[in-house]
Parts: C-alpha cells; sequence; structure tokens
C-alpha cells in the first residue's frame, strides 16, 4: 500500500500542484478541503477529499488515525484578512492544533508551508536572508506565520519541516498576474522610485521542494525557498514585456499617494467580506527594499535545484496564462 499524505489547502494555488506533485511521487493524497470549496480543477486528479476541523486538536487526530496518515503537508492558511486576530486564528492557533493532532498519531514528517515574509525582509540592498536572520516581518501576515513557526517548533517531538517560500508565481496564480495583466494592456505602474532587491520562485519547484521535504527534511530545520536569484525591481516587469511581446507606458506613483490610496481602500472593504487587493499590509511588502534569500540550506539537505529562473517561469506562465484565457 502507498504512503499516504494529507495536504492542506489543496484547493489553492500552490496546493494544486503540491497534489500534482505528490501523486508523482508515488503518494496516496488525502486532500483537506472545506464544503463549499470549487474543487473542480482537481478532477483530473485521483485524490480523496476530507474534511478538517481545524478548531480542534481531537477531531484532526480522529482524521488522521481514520485515514492513517503517514505524512501531513500543512500548506492551507490566509493571506488576506482584516486584523491581526484573524491572521493569528487561522494561521497560527489552526496550525497548532494540526500539529498537536499529528504529535499524537506518530506521523513520519509534518511539512509546514510559511512564508519568508515570516522572516520579514532587510533594510538594505546588501546581503541576503538566510534561515537564521533575525525576524522582522513587516505585515500581520508575516507576524502570524512566524508566530505558527513558533508554536509548531514548541510542539517536542513533532517531526517538523518548515519551508519559507519567497514570491511565488506560476500557472494559477492570481496576484502577480495583476501585474501582467496590466502590462498585457499596455501599463507597466509602479510605486516609488527606489531601488530593490526581489526574490521569486516558480511554484513548480516549490511543490516539488515542499514533496521532496517529506523524505529530505531535516526535523527541527526551516528552509527559506527562492530561484537562487535576487532581482532588480523592473526584472519582472521587462520579462513579461519580452514573454507578451508588448510594449507599456512605465511610470512612477509617489509612495506617499498609493498609501493613501491602500488606506482608503481598507475604510471601504471595512465591512465587507471581501479583502482589497492593495492595503496598508500589502503596501509595507511591496515597498520593502530587500527581499533576496539564501538557498545553500535547500540545496544540501534537500537536493534542491530549482528549474525555472525568473525569464523562463514568466514565459511559462504567460504561455498558461494565454491558453486557458486568462490574458
Amino acid at each position: 500500500m502507498s504512503e499516504r499524505v494529507l495536504i492542506t489547502g489543496a484547493t489553492g494555488f500552490v496546493g494544486y500542484h503540491l497534489v500534482a506533485e505528490a501523486l508523482a511521487a508515488g503518494l496516496e493524497v488525502f486532500a483537506a478541503v472545506r464544503e463549499h470549496t470549487d474543487r473542480t480543477h482537481l478532477q483530473q486528479f485521483d485524490i480523496r477529499y476530507v474534511y478538517a476541523d481545524y478548531t480542534s486538536a481531537a477531531s484532526l487526530q480522529l482524521l488522521l488515525e481514520e485515514h492513517r496518515i503517514d505524512y501531513v503537508v500543512h500548506a492551507a492558511g490566509i493571506t488576506k484578512a482584516k486584523t491581526p486576530a484573524e491572521y493569528n486564528l487561522v494561521n497560527a492557533d489552526f496550525s497548532r492544533n494540526l500539529g498537536e493532532a499529528a504529535l499524537r498519531v506518530n506521523l513520519k514528517k509534518f511539512v509546514f508551508v510559511s512564508s519568508l515574509a515570516a522572516l520579514g525582509p532587510l533594510d538594505g540592498l546588501e546581503g541576503e536572508l538566510t534561515e537564521v536572520s533575525m525576524a522582522k516581518p513587516v505585515t500581520a501576515y508575516g507576524a502570524s506565520k512566524l508566530l505558527a513557526e513558533r508554536y509548531l517548533s514548541g510542539i517536542r517531538g513533532l517531526p517538523l519541516v518548515i519551508i519559507r517560500p519567497t514570491a511565488v508565481y506560476g500557472p494559477r496564480e492570481k496576484d502577480i498576474f495583476i501585474l501582467f495583466k496590466s502590462i498585457s494592456r499596455g501599463v507597466e505602474p509602479y510605486i516609488g522610485n527606489f531601488r530593490q532587491q526581489l526574490s521569486f520562485v516558480y511554484v513548480t519547484d516549490l511543490a516539488g521542494t515542499i514533496i521532496r521535504a517529506l523524505f529530505k527534511g531535516v526535523p527541527g530545520r526551516a528552509y527559506n525557498i527562492s530561484d537562487g536569484k535576487a532581482y532588480d525591481r523592473y526584472a519582472l516587469g521587462a520579462l513579461a514585456r519580452k514573454a507578451l511581446k508588448k510594449r507599456t507606458l512605465k511610470f512612477h506613483l509617489p509612495v506617499g499617494l498609493v498609501s493613501m490610496i491602500a488606506g482608503l481602500m481598507d475604510k471601504l472593504y471595512a465591512h465587507r467580506k471581501a479583502t482589497p487587493a492593495l492595503n496598508r499590509e500589502k503596501m509595507a511588502e511591496l515597498t520593502a527594499v530587500n527581499w533576496a534569500c539564501s538557498i545553500r540550506a535547500a540545496e544540501r539537505d534537500l537536493a534542491y535545484h530549482p528549474a525555472f529562473d525568473l525569464e523562463k517561469g514568466i514565459a511559462e506562465t504567460i504561455r498558461w496564462y494565454r491558453e486557458n484565457e486568462w490574458i
């Protein structure tokens, strides 16, 4: 019988690719989904669906025992919320409940998909983030991921591996896609006019590494994941223009003006369920100076060798968007 993995957040952007990679690795996949979440895009996969009650460690333990789960990849969480308390509840408290449940069933490995936002950016252009960099998250989202890491690391005996991806892009992604769509229309906006170092990772490189961490990851360690390169702030736009074969009107919006708009959007959406794409939370990440990170630990322990740099990854992503009529 194949070994079994529970993948949380399976219907999401990264989750879709995790399912594909887990199946390719010969694992039997149990996808934790919410009851009314659209999962038509997963119909091609031979997987089983389960419903997880993240509010109860006891309920989660029963789920893991009932389905005889060997591994957990915890990728569920929220990237947009109204308050720090909401971020902490879903990203940290629920993760702790799952970790406590996993401890009681003697899992082989528990991989937590965190974020480079848990460390936060560097203040200057020199250097790169490493796994032991001092954590200084600049958003409530990042702080909630850091809290989740600390909660899970505090569960003694849990065979925990933490993966911290930088900005993830690729087929089905919807946030960086906003820039691609803008460029396809001939418009290329930037916030402010200052130097930045950014990092990216193509989704299949990330998903493959997460699944490989089930077998190779060293318990108790965290791994930063990017494509191993640092890019200036214009690289993403330039490569998207190339892939789209577009000329654009490139312009810079004053930081103060965009901050004011972000604050206004927060107020307009204050009593709505949805969260705007641009808000104060997002501004802190978009205007950060240095997101470059080292991947040496992942190369050493996880045999991580990214197949996609930004140029190759964007070309593949744009091709998918076009074939699926997103652009």
